[in-house]
């Protein structure tokens, strides 16, 4: 069965469409500013955040993004009983409810849009958003709903941020992904979305092919990455192997590239065991910072964008190699025909997920 994809949206700081978000890629531009107070002791931290004046509540992150795919959509596909939502996120709704961010903020969603189906929540780490189209497609395939409408969100909450700070992971300027300075994360806030159906005729835009994608777990550790990067590796070996694809048919990978010591050291040697450290790949992080159950959604969608415009997004915040491994980093935006890409994250509790997305 063919999937397809697409209607890709995204809110963030810079910007309030895809199209938005991708023309200050197209710029290098970073949503990285210094945010003072806001940390732990009243620390200055630097942040990919919405302004404080802004007043940019997670709910209202949502419903407009929800409101931007709805326009690129034919029908009313959302309350359709075809149709299933699934909502990616690491901790949900904080701010209405602290101990049940994520089931409350579910029920929530369903009785505002009149969903004929109980949202599914997909909350797993840093590879939330791309296990979540990934567990889309697993709908779809056997007939269990027609359309999924996948959309992820995360904001900089007290808890998520104080707890980097505890673990000394954060960067006080912009990431330098797979940099040989590099010295932490910068956190982020946005909320991303795609649709992904069996029937082509309900995008208004030409939409692209999901292809395969697959999960694995190494459970090396409570947050530090697998040394041997086996996790990313057999998901990556497994995804290739259900897409019918080789390496030679990637032409560009949208990697996690956290800027941290040990996750970019354990991407490098993975795709060096995979033995495609030589097709090109960027980090999105020093664009839109880390936006933890969004990012998978935030980056796919970008690529998407990526493979539509034929263009190549520089990785921000490199310069010099810095993983043992070599790596092909995209140093400058460069057009080029794109015909497929590779889409990977990984997350704390070894668990790591990739998929493939190629041009109809």
């Amino acid at each position: 069965m063919r999937i397809y994809i697409g209607a890709e949206n995204i809110i963030s700081p810079l910007g309030k469409s895809a199209d938005d978000n991708f023309h200050a890629l197209k710029t290098n531009t970073s949503a990285g500013k210094y945010f003072e107070g806001l940390g732990f002791n009243d620390e200055t931290v630097f942040l990919m955040k919405f302004d404080q004046k802004d007043k940019t509540s997670f709910s209202q992150l949502v419903d407009d993004c929800l409101s931007g795919i709805s326009g690129k959509l034919s029908g009313k596909l959302l309350s359709s009983e075809k149709t299933l939502l699934i909502f990616s996120t690491t901790k949900g709704n904080f701010e209405s409810n602290f101990t049940n961010g994520i089931a409350s903020f579910c029920s929530d969603l369903k009785e505002k849009y009149e969903l004929k189906n109980d949202p599914l929540a997909v909350s797993n780490a840093c590879i939330s958003g791309v296990l979540a189209i990934n567990v889309a497609a697993d709908y779809i395939k056997p007939g269990l709903y027609e359309n999924v409408v996948v959309i992820g969100c995360d904001v900089v909450s007290e808890f998520v941020l104080y707890g980097f700070q505890s673990l000394f992971a954060l960067s006080d300027d912009v990431c330098r992904p797979f940099d040989e300075d590099r010295k932490g994360i910068n956190l982020g806030e946005a909320c991303a979305a795609v649709v992904l159906s069996k029937n082509v005729e309900i995008f208004k835009e030409q939409p692209l092919i999901y292809v395969s994608g697959s999960s694995s777990n190494d459970a090396n550790h409570i947050s530090g990455p697998s040394r041997t990067g086996e996790g990313l590796y057999r998901s990556v070996v497994k995804t290739l192997k259900l897409s019918g694809l080789s390496a030679k048919d990637i032409d560009f990978i949208s990697g996690h590239g956290t800027a941290t010591v040990f996750n970019d050291e354990m991407e490098s040697i993975a795709f060096d065991r995979l033995k495609m450290n030589h097709i090109p790949i960027n980090s999105l992080k020093a664009y839109f910072g880390h936006t933890l159950g969004a990012a998978g959604l935030v980056e796919t969608a970008i690529s998407m964008q990526s493979l539509r415009n034929n263009l190549l997004i520089k990785s921000l915040g490199f310069e010099n190699q810095g993983t043992s491994k070599q790596l092909n980093v995209i140093e400058e935006n460069s057009e080029k025909e794109i015909a497929a890409f590779l889409k990977t994250a990984s997350g704390f509790g070894g668990c790591n997920a990739s998929l493939i997305i190629k041009r109809a």
